[in-house]
């Protein structure tokens, strides 16, 4: 096998965990809306990824939930029926992360024993499986702190390191699959572009992290309602409370950043076109399409979403969370499209 065909395989194995990550990142989603997340009250690293078997073990594992704040003030009346619908989420999101790491671990083995990798992929991967651990350790972190006799919660500010983490991770592996498979000649060298479109993923980051502040804090009942929020366009609490911690506040700078990406993003694809016209043949010209198409599409989900919060529904999954599970796929495509942008993008000292 030729040096094209075995980075182009190990490329496809790379887009394979980019594909996983998103599931991960989705089962989070799920287990954040139906109130999964401290369902399992102990982290086994090992032998984490057995559920209980019998009665026995699942009355120790329901034991250890109703020691905290969440089933004490939010979940008393929790049948065992209950606490396995909840558990089930937890679980499956820790086993998928766990498969994650087998997926890598198996294909950079046999990719090693093989000789595919060049001497220039071994600090990526190096990089690639520390930020896989620290992924897992933040999320332990995230979860410990909803383990106690007065949160009802998980951290929302954890939630959001958690969440950014994960993207994180998502970014470098497909950046890393892109460096195998996409050949110089189709990269553009623009250098204002370039910057533009890092701009634009930065603005993109912030209004994820506000999402995730969103998220963590179920600030979208406070304000379901669009275009105002609760009938204003300026709450008054953006003057005497916090702009992470009060629901209102969140929801509002996450719809401003939304309709700043937006406006970013019709001048980012005027920008994108004109500059693809020099190299038809660049992969810019292909793929500036989709991140206006995205944000547009994620920003009818966000409204549909907020409108939909009075349906929120405790410990089960209805229109509201239906919606706000898709609301969190566009939002990752986004990033995935842009990121794809701005690796067809090169500066021209390159």
């Amino acid at each position: 096998m030729g040096v094209v065909e075995k980075r182009r395989a190990v490329a496809i194995w790379l887009l394979t965990g980019v594909f996983m990550i998103i599931v991960q990142v989705l089962l989070g989603g799920v287990t954040r809306l139906t109130g999964s997340g401290l369902s399992m009250t102990k982290w086994d690293p090992i032998m984490g990824w057995i559920p209980p078997l019998n009665l026995q073990q699942w009355n120790k594992a329901f034991d250890g939930y109703k020691h905290i704040a969440q089933y004490k003030y939010l979940n008393a009346d929790f049948t065992l029926s209950d606490f396995k619908f909840i558990f089930f989420w937890e679980w499956l999101h820790r086993l998928w992360a766990r498969l994650l790491g087998v997926v890598f671990a198996t294909g950079f083995i046999y990719f090693l024993v093989k000789k595919y990798f060049d001497r220039d992929m071994v600090v990526p991967f190096l990089i690639l499986f520390l930020l896989g651990a620290l992924q897992g350790a933040i999320g332990w972190i995230m979860v410990a702190s909803g383990l106690n006799d007065t949160d009802l919660y998980v951290s929302h500010i954890r939630l959001a390191a958690h969440f950014i983490a994960a993207l994180v991770l998502l970014c470098y592996t497909l950046w890393f699959a892109l460096r195998l498979l996409v050949p110089e000649g189709r990269r553009l060298q623009d250098d204002r572009l370039r910057r533009f479109t890092l701009i634009v993923i930065v603005a993109l980051g912030l209004q994820l992290v506000y999402g995730a502040f969103m998220a963590g804090l179920k600030a979208a009942p406070f304000a379901p309602t669009w275009p105002s929020i609760n009938g204003v366009y300026l709450p008054a609490s953006l003057a005497t409370k916090s702009w992470i911690n009060d629901q209102v506040n969140v929801q509002f700078w996450h719809r401003q950043l939304a309709y700043l990406l937006g406006t970013l993003l019709i001048f980012w694809f005027a920008a994108a076109t004109r500059a693809s016209r020099s190299q038809p043949q660049a992969l810019l010209t292909a793929a500036r399409w989709y991140p206006l198409a995205l944000v547009l599409l994620q920003i009818v989900l966000g409204i549909l979403t907020v409108l939909h919060a009075p349906k929120m529904m405790a410990s089960r999954f209805g229109s509201y969370e239906l919606l706000a599970e898709a609301h969190q796929l566009v939002a990752m495509f986004l990033l995935v499209a842009l990121v794809i942008n701005y690796y067809g993008l090169k500066r021209i000292s390159d």
